[in-house]
């Protein structure tokens, strides 16, 4: 139900805030993580994106796996592993017996490859499976191969589509530095220390689902392609409710980003957020033009603390923001809506250029499960213990390419969640690790 939906942002934003403080001291780190979620407060409901009861043991969730193209497919197989071991880790007696979690996995196509296996981009079969789980992963999609297939037959459209199907209308997108990764950042260390941004998109209205879009000719008979920036006032009231909210768990501000000085539907938004504004007043609110906000980004990144902003313009912004923090291979994203599974995901493409050699930081999607299992299903004892095993694996040194520096340690996709894996495994027990 709506009126879950603030509350559910707000536990989302805090948890990835006490994230962002992760220190170089692995005892630190992990202290962090696993002490986050047990401070009790009462004006928190369980964190929950389905409202529904708590689960009671035997707890057994059904998973749907969403591989798609890629790297896809090795880093959704890492992501499962860990969330299976971290499940058998969280038992609960019931009737004199140890309960841990199961998981009911079920793998279907999505993308590329179901347009080669079944000729579309998002089969009935998937859509349904997606709806009829507690949660839905997803790895990546897209690829070269497919890139000159007429829309329809694309792989993104298939996301699109699995977006709308499931109504996840809120992507909330973090990009923070972290200690252990600010020299990989390509920014100055000055300018990259300290970042800790969170882009609240809107998912399914906007250029990528308005009508009327198509192909045509105009008055000279030459081809044209159309599209339809469109927004109504009930689509925007609703994602910059959740972004105020958002702003009023982290330093309350909040940027709105858009193009009013040339759009109508950007003069429209403007006008729903400002009108909104007194609503919070303790948000101190800002609006910013996109191409100033794509500009600022790089040049003081440390002014932002929320964004929101439409469609097409967070797909830009936090992919634009994502790389202060050094690599979007490290960063998860969750996308809610007002009721159903949810979507995770990490942020990354499908990086076709280097599936199968072994290359991909699987971390983004290890830690979209950790969402998903806090957020999804509400098991938060399991998702600290995931994030606290990759805090770990970074303070150890382990890095894969993306993140790689001098002084570091080398390693692959599958490595890299054999070491996460060592890291679950190691934890005799969800508390703090000093």
């Amino acid at each position: 139900m709506w009126f879950f939906l603030p509350n559910i942002v707000s536990r989302l934003v805090s948890e990835l805030q006490e994230m962002a403080a992760l220190q170089t001291d692995p005892r630190a780190s992990n202290t962090l993580i696993l002490e986050s979620a047990t401070r009790a407060s009462p004006r928190r409901p369980p964190a929950r994106i389905r409202c529904s009861a708590a689960p009671s043991p035997p707890r057994s969730y059904r998973i749907t796996l969403l591989p798609g193209d890629g790297i896809g497919r090795e880093v959704v197989s890492v992501a499962k592993d860990v969330l299976s071991l971290a499940g058998s880790f969280e038992g609960v007696k019931s009737n004199e017996k140890i309960h841990s979690i199961e998981f009911r996995f079920r793998e279907v196509p999505i993308g590329g490859s179901a347009l080669d296996s079944v000729g579309v981009p998002l089969p009935e079969e998937t859509l349904t499976a997606a709806k009829e789980s507690d949660a839905v992963l997803l790895g990546a999609i897209g690829g070269y191969k497919w890139d000159a297939n007429e829309k329809h037959l694309k792989p993104e459209t298939g996301l699109l589509q699995l977006r709308a199907g499931l109504g996840v209308f809120a992507n909330l997108r973090p990009a923070t530095v972290l200690s252990q990764l600010v020299d990989s950042s390509t920014l100055k260390k000055e300018v990259a220390e300290g970042v800790d941004i969170m882009v609240v998109r809107e998912l399914t209205g906007g250029i990528y689902f308005g009508n009327p879009r198509g192909f045509g000719y105009n008055e000279r008979g030459e081809d044209i392609g159309f599209n339809t920036e469109i927004y109504s006032v009930p689509e925007i009231d609703r994602i910059a409710r959740v972004a105020f909210e958002v702003a009023r768990k982290r330093r309350g501000k909040l940027c709105s980003v858009d193009k009013a000085n040339v759009l109508e539907a950007s003069m429209l938004w403007r006008k729903r957020v400002t009108a909104l504004a007194s609503e919070f007043p303790d948000i101190e609110i800002s609006h910013m033009y996109v191409d100033n906000a794509a500009m600022q980004l790089i040049r003081n990144p440390k002014q932002f603390d929320t964004i929101v902003t439409n469609n097409i313009f967070g797909d830009i912004l936090s992919d634009e923001a994502s790389m202060l923090t050094g690599s979007i291979g490290m960063l998860p994203s969750a996308s809610i809506a007002e009721s159903g599974p949810g979507l995770f995901e990490p942020i990354h493409g499908s990086a076709p250029d280097i599936a199968g050699q072994d290359k991909a930081n699987p971390l983004a999607t290890v830690l979209s499960a950790a969402m998903l299992l806090r957020y999804g299903l509400g098991e938060e004892q399991a998702a600290k213990r995931i994030e606290a095993a990759v805090a770990n694996t970074l303070n150890k040194g382990f890095r894969t390419g993306d993140i790689f520096s001098d002084g570091t340690t080398l390693v692959g996709c599958k490595r890299m969640g054999e070491e996460v894996l060592k890291s679950v495994d190691t934890q005799t027990s969800a508390v703090p690790l000093r």
